[in-house]
This record gives C-alpha cells, sequence and structure tokens, in this order.
C-alpha cells in the first residue's frame, strides 16, 4: 500500500478528476446542439433505435435546455470545489486550505471550551459521588456508547468472549480503583491449555463436570466426583474452592457467570485450548476525564444490580 503514497498518485488522481469534469461539459455542448431538421412529406422522423412495446419509438432529439442548464450547474459547481477544496490530490489544497484534520481539531477546541469545565469539575470528584450523579450518568454512557457498546454491548451485559458489566461479579476487581485501572491500562487474561496437565479426554470432560458442580448447574455427579481430583491442575488460579483470584483475572467458577459458555462442551474447549481475553487499553483514546465518567457509569451499574438483587 506504500505504492500509494507517491506523488504520481496525486497527479493520477488530478488528471483524471480534470478530464472527466472537461468530458462532461464537452458531451453536453455536442448534446445541445439544435439541428433544424425539414421532413420531406411521408419521411419518419429520425430515432434512436429504441423500441417499446412495439410501437412506442424514442425520437433523436436535444434534451430539454433546462435539463442541460442542470448538467452545467453541475460541472461548474464542480470546478468551483475543485478550486476551493482539495479535489485534485496533495498537490493542492484548495484556496481555502480545508482538512478533515483540522475541521476536526476546531471542533474538539469547540468542544473543550464548552465541556472542558465540566469534565474537569467531575475529574475532582469521587468516582463513586460522580456515579451517584445523574447527568454525569447520562455523559457516562454515551462515552460507553460510543467506545465499549461494541463489545460490552449497549446494556452492558456482554456477549460470549466478552463479560458482562451489569452484574457484580468483577475479573479484575469492581472497586473504583480496579475499574479505572482497566479502562486506562486495558486488561489481559490469559487463560492456558491444560489439556496436557489434566489428562485424557475422558479426564477433561470429568473435569468439566466438576467445573459445573461447583456452582451447582447440571452435571454428572459421577463424573464430577472423578474430576474433583483433576482440580488441582486449576487450583493456583481459580482457587482451591473456585471462587477466582482478581489479581489475575482469574474467574469465578461457582456464580454460573460464563464467558465463554456454560455448557461441557465449552467448558470441554477451555480447558482443552486455553482462552485469551484482551481489554484494549484507552489512555490516549479517551481523556481522563472521559475515563473518569465511564468508569462512574460502569461503576453505577453494579451499583443498580445490587439494588435491585436486594430488592
Amino acid at each position: 500500500m506504500s505504492d500509494f503514497y507517491h506523488v504520481f498518485w496525486d497527479y493520477y488522481v488530478a488528471i483524471i478528476t480534470a478530464a472527466s469534469v472537461i468530458g462532461c461539459a464537452v458531451f453536453l455542448k455536442m448534446q445541445s446542439k439544435r439541428r433544424r431538421i425539414v421532413l420531406a412529406p411521408g419521411q419518419e422522423p429520425e430515432t434512436t433505435g429504441h423500441v417499446w412495446d412495439g410501437d412506442l419509438r424514442e425520437y433523436h432529439n436535444p434534451m430539454p435546455r433546462w435539463w442541460i442548464l442542470l448538467f452545467y450547474i453541475t460541472v461548474f459547481f464542480s470546478i468551483v470545489y475543485l478550486i476551493l477544496y482539495p479535489g485534485l490530490g496533495t498537490q493542492f489544497k484548495g484556496i481555502l486550505n480545508w482538512t478533515s484534520a483540522g475541521q476536526h481539531a476546531e471542533e474538539v477546541k469547540r468542544a473543550d471550551a464548552k465541556y472542558g469545565p465540566l469534565f474537569a469539575a467531575y475529574l475532582q470528584q469521587p468516582l463513586a459521588a460522580v456515579a451517584a450523579d445523574a447527568r454525569a450518568r447520562q455523559m457516562g454512557e454515551r462515552i460507553f456508547l460510543n467506545n465499549c457498546a461494541q463489545c460490552h454491548g449497549s446494556d452492558a451485559r456482554g456477549a460470549r468472549g466478552f463479560p458482562s458489566l451489569a452484574d457484580a461479579e468483577w475479573l479484575w476487581g469492581g472497586t473504583p480503583e480496579a475499574i479505572v485501572k482497566s479502562v486506562t491500562e486495558g486488561r489481559q487474561g490469559v487463560m492456558p491449555p491444560m489439556a496436557a496437565a489434566v489428562g485424557s479426554a475422558e479426564d477433561v470432560t470429568d473435569l468439566a463436570h466438576y467445573v459445573l458442580s461447583l456452582s451447582e448447574s447440571a452435571h454428572d455427579s459421577v463424573r464430577a466426583a472423578r474430576g474433583k481430583a483433576k482440580f488441582g491442575a486449576c487450583a493456583a488460579c481459580h482457587g482451591a474452592d473456585g471462587k477466582g483470584n482478581p489479581q489475575l483475572g482469574a474467574p469465578d467458577l461457582t456464580n454460573r457467570l460464563w464467558t465463554y459458555g456454560g455448557s461441557v462442551a465449552a467448558i470441554a474447549e477451555t480447558i482443552t485450548r486455553g482462552r485469551q481475553g484482551v481489554m484494549p487499553a484507552w489512555k490516549g483514546i479517551l481523556t481522563d476525564a472521559e475515563i473518569h465518567l465511564v468508569s462512574a457509569y460502569v461503576y453505577s451499574l453494579r451499583g443498580e444490580t445490587k439494588q435491585a438483587a436486594a430488592q
């Protein structure tokens, strides 16, 4: 793709664009000439050769003047546009010197002047206090929908491979500090393939049933009993009781919340192949104030869930 940054392509675009505009003007001029035709008695008028329904023929007449005028206006508009704006490659930037980057920077500057003081005020407040502010939550929700909903969903309930943020369970901890760190620095959770440490495919299936038994999900008790001995390979991260470890991002296996699916097949696949989950870092993409607001919004979802559960 580096070839497309050569100056040749600037001239290529300029020539093709200019030739297209000039060609349209010339074609219009050719088609707008009126011919005076005198037909002899019995002589058929000239047609284009197009016939519909057996006897409907298209006469070879010039286009209406108003139609031609509209096309001339289009050509004139194109010329004016190419003079004012950069439509002929990067070698000619237009007399207005407009760029999309410049317009964006100007819009950001105006937005910062308008909303900057409000963002700064929220940034100085504790995250829990911001989460309790209805206006701040609305602002945080908009930031979430624009940047986070693609993975976690517009309702923040996640999808396969993307954890739900609308419950009280957190892979890396649900404190304000932990949430801000997750958004700012990102997270990378790795579940290594454990099939070799567990044993055969049957052993993996037994272990999957034992993992299901930890959350009292439907399972085969005989297989779960056999799989319990194999859980030692998992206890280093998930704990002997299977309640996970937020320091490692190891999920709690006792709560029936499954990022990659809670069936025997899905759990066996996780044990066999492992998993890799990546939460990108938003530092440098979002400002500190925007990170503070979106973290407060996510934290408020946790609070709403706890309140709903209490009721």
